[in-house]
């Protein structure tokens, strides 16, 4: 049977949310430590717990302000509070942590005080460069992308894997196939 190459793209562009939808709601409980990188393509905004699991990603055209509260306020009501987040010295990204946590804390009206988010701005860490390398090394071969919601469901794509092969899942098997399997069933 011949597949062509422009087949599985189609393939792809159309079951990657859905699998990673799938797999967001069998993900494993993140630390309370995070990391928070951003990348040199189109922005790739990605938070790193202590284990080096990706807690969460997001991809944008910009790099400003509202993007930075979009990728935040995603993080927080997904995976909850965190104790502290490390940033890179990017001023947007400590007004974003500065205002998400004012939200944070007026939406949540319960009796027992909350930890602060404290931002301690330091060099871009090895973690998340590696991570960010990772991933445009796959994209240096595809010749770029045509539009920003292609982009973002192929990387969408890749970080899933990247996940899938980290055992970022509940289940602990060892290999992706078999998570993919489990995925697709």
């Amino acid at each position: 049977m011949e597949v062509d190459h422009s087949t599985v793209h189609r393939w792809v562009a159309h079951f990657s949310p859905q699998l990673l939808e799938r797999f967001n709601r069998r993900k494993r409980v993140v630390g309370s430590k995070r990391d928070v990188h951003q990348g040199p393509r189109r922005y790739i905004y990605r938070a790193i717990d202590i284990l080096r699991d990706t807690v969460e990603f997001f991809f944008s055209e910009n790099r400003n302000q509202v993007a930075a509260q979009r990728f935040l306020r995603k993080a927080l009501t997904r995976h909850g509070r965190p104790e502290r987040i490390v940033i890179d010295g990017s001023q947007t990204n400590y007004e974003a942590i500065l205002s998400c946590d004012a939200e944070s804390r007026l939406r949540q009206r319960s009796r027992r005080p909350l930890k602060p988010i404290r931002s301690a701005i330091a060099g871009i860490s090895t973690i998340g460069s590696n991570r960010i390398t990772g991933v445009s090394s796959r994209i240096r071969s595809m010749l770029g992308f045509k539009s920003h919601a292609n982009d973002v469901v192929i990387l969408s794509g890749i970080e899933m894997i990247h996940m899938m092969g980290k055992r970022q899942a509940r289940y602990a098997y060892k290999s992706v196939d078999r998570c993919f399997d489990l995925l697709a069933a």
